[in-house]
């Protein structure tokens, strides 16, 4: 009786592999009772034999195979190369022929293609740039711009603007673009496999300079003054400091030069004077120059007088007037018991003319000249007050009605009772 030959077989499935470009990975064969056979490694898609048995048929140095002597073969694949993604064969060649599949995917880190964009892309204020980003990688990596200092970036579209914090998309579309849009953007490419890769692009707005400046400063004489210029301009300007227009100043003992960057397209001017003199004094001019145009700007510098020191007047009010009145309500007509008006100059206008609200320090001070801070009092002049006579007589009528009221009411009252005896 024969004995049924008995036929290699797997003990264990082909393993699949996900591995990033670079590293090693190996695909492990068990077949028992392999006998008279062979195996063979094949790459399915294209269908080329690998190696057979421990002997490499492809001429790849990357790879190779090994035996443990019993029953387990192992194909080597160093370097993975995005061309070694695909399906892989361990096949025995019995009849009919057996075999198993094993899977390897080979990711691949973003990477970013160069652009003529990347080099810099520049336009006149309210012209239009567009920059282009191309990254490969395996899954496809998603582009996302950003920008460098962390402004927003701008999209205009159908007549709105927009800003965001990011945009997702190959190509970044700067429309109508201002001097604020200017400055450095990245480009960030990831699928999610390490490392993340990011590009610089530069985007220039060229424009004429601007200059901000304060046209009237102050200082004293052998004093040391900064005067400023604000500068905006694209591209860069040559500054230059005047005097009067005409004559151009150099850095020295008399004049310090300074300029600080504050973004891209801005600078601070600084000119310091030394040891003022009065002949000092005058016209300062700051000019900035590009290849696009010119622009000065003007700074007065006056001479800042010390304070004036005179003794201030001693105003002292008359107390032997007496204490003036509240004022009354508004719309509310003063009773004067016997429906006369006051005289024009009775006490009561005396007083409201030296009233303490008349000697507040901006009405006391109106002619007072004030540098920083500080005044020169002039004299108050009070205001002109009838002769002595006169108000000494106003009094005397007032003091001596009280008696002759008295004595006429006396004297009626006498005449009465001798009427009414009789």
């Amino acid at each position: 009786k024969l004995t049924p030959e008995i036929m290699p077989e797997f003990l264990a499935p082909l393993e699949n592999h996900t591995v990033i470009q670079g590293r090693d990975v190996f695909f492990t064969c068990v077949v028992n009772h392999l006998q008279q056979y062979k195996v063979a490694w094949i790459k399915s898609d294209s269908r080329a034999i690998l190696a057979i048995q421990t002997h490499l048929v492809a001429h790849n140095p990357r790879l190779s195979v090994t035996h443990n002597g019993h029953n387990t073969w192992k194909l080597h694949v160093s370097n993975v190369q995005k061309n070694d993604s695909g399906a892989y064969m361990c096949q025995v060649n019995t009849d009919p022929m057996r075999s198993q599949k094993g899977y390897m995917q080979v990711l691949i880190p973003p990477d970013i293609v160069d652009d003529e964009s990347a080099k810099g892309m520049g336009a006149y204020e309210g012209g239009n740039i567009r920059l282009r980003c191309v990254a490969t990688g395996s899954p496809q990596p998603t582009v996302t711009w950003k920008r460098e200092d962390g402004q927003k970036i701008i999209i205009k579209k159908d007549g709105q603007k927009i800003s965001l914090k990011t945009f997702e998309g190959e190509i970044l579309e700067l429309t109508g673009v201002l001097r604020q849009e200017m400055g450095t953007y990245l480009c960030i490419a990831t699928n999610n496999v390490p490392p993340t890769v990011s590009k610089r692009y530069s985007v220039d707005v060229n424009f004429r300079p601007t200059i901000k400046v304060t046209n009237l400063v102050l200082a004293p004489v052998d004093s040391n003054v900064v005067l400023q210029c604000h500068v905006e301009a694209s591209p860069h300007v040559m500054n230059t400091w005047y005097r009067n227009t005409a004559e151009k100043l150099l850095p020295g003992d008399k004049y310090v030069m300074s300029e600080s960057a504050l973004n891209d397209y801005s600078w601070q001017m600084n000119l310091t004077v030394n040891s003022l003199e009065k002949k000092d004094f005058g016209e300062y001019v700051c000019s900035s120059v590009n290849a696009i145009g010119k622009a000065d700007g003007v700074i007065h510098l006056q001479e800042l007088y010390p304070s004036e020191k005179t003794t201030p007047s001693i105003v002292s009010k008359n107390t032997d007037l007496k204490p003036r009145k509240k004022p009354l309500p508004k719309g509310k007509k003063k009773n004067n018991g016997n429906g006369r008006r006051p005289h024009g100059n009775s006490f009561d206008d005396f007083d409201s003319i030296g009233n303490d609200d008349d000697l507040s320090p901006t009405q006391i001070m109106a002619g007072s000249t004030i540098h920083e801070g500080h005044r020169t009092e002039r004299p108050l002049v009070l205001p002109s007050l009838p002769p002595p006579w006169v108000i000494i007589n106003a009094a005397d009528s007032r003091q001596c009605s009280v008696p002759i009221t008295l004595i006429v009411l006396f004297f009626s009252f006498l005449i009465s009772t001798m009427l009414f005896r009789l």
